[in-house]
């Protein structure tokens, strides 16, 4: 259940948001959105893949915790287990809200059913006059930051398709325990393919700025073995 509401000093000067991680606060999930100015920050900790939208037209670009639903291998203890947060996940419980009016200015919202909101403990949203804090604000810019990044990724993809640079990924993975899993349903880019690319193609990826995040894509591959390696630990913790 979620309650999302837009934030205002009235209703809201004296919640506070703790920084606490946990599946119950919304971070049990397997992989959240990311963008191509984002890559060289993920890239550093997480395999980046795309999967293709409900509807099927088009991609996302994901950061990959897990290899199945609600599995996130990042959290230990109340806490995050990495250097970097991706931006989706770091911004929670607040997202960007805008009326149904076309044009409508994008407002600050908080889910204030998530669990890491509360009135005792953590950063406050207001100061004791009604004024944002830094932590508020700093939100703010970074949901911004999250919008446009985001509103970015479909011209990224379009231009992986039109080299024919997405290929479908299948992971089989054999744990110490015996068990088998396999990730299934995502896409990755075609190495082959990308080092077969004429000049023309090249300048064109070059040109948009879109050649680097796509080498940021494949560098990020190399975690796909660290994930295992930590599912591997908390299957062989659970025995």
């Amino acid at each position: 259940m979620m309650n999302h509401v837009a934030v205002n000093p009235i209703d809201h000067k004296t919640l506070r948001v703790s920084p606490a991680r946990s599946e119950q606060a919304g971070d049990g999930m397997m992989c959240c959105v990311t963008f191509p100015d984002e890559f060289r920050n993920v890239q550093g900790h997480y395999p980046i893949l795309f999967r293709m939208n409900a509807e099927r037209t088009d991609f996302h670009c994901l950061a990959m915790f897990g290899f199945e639903n609600g599995e996130n291998l990042f959290l230990k203890e109340g806490r995050w287990d990495a250097r970097y947060i991706p931006l989706f996940m770091d911004i929670q419980p607040f997202l960007i809200g805008r009326s149904a009016e076309e044009g409508g200015e994008p407002k600050v919202v908080i889910d204030l059913d998530n669990a890491r909101v509360n009135e005792g403990e953590g950063e406050r949203l207001f100061n004791d006059s009604g004024i944002a804090t830094p932590y508020l604000e700093t939100i703010s810019k970074k949901l911004a930051y999250l919008d446009q990044g985001y509103q970015s990724t479909t011209s990224f993809t379009a231009a992986l398709q039109k080299y024919d640079l997405l290929e479908p990924l299948t992971l089989d993975i054999a744990l110490r325990d015996g068990s088998q899993n396999r990730l299934v349903g995502f896409h990755t880019i075609n190495e082959e393919k990308l080092a077969g690319l004429g000049s023309d193609a090249l300048a064109d990826l070059q040109g948009q700025g879109y050649l680097q995040p796509t080498y940021m894509v494949l560098a990020s591959l190399s975690h796909l073995g660290d994930l295992i390696e930590r599912k591997d630990t908390v299957e062989s913790y659970d025995l």
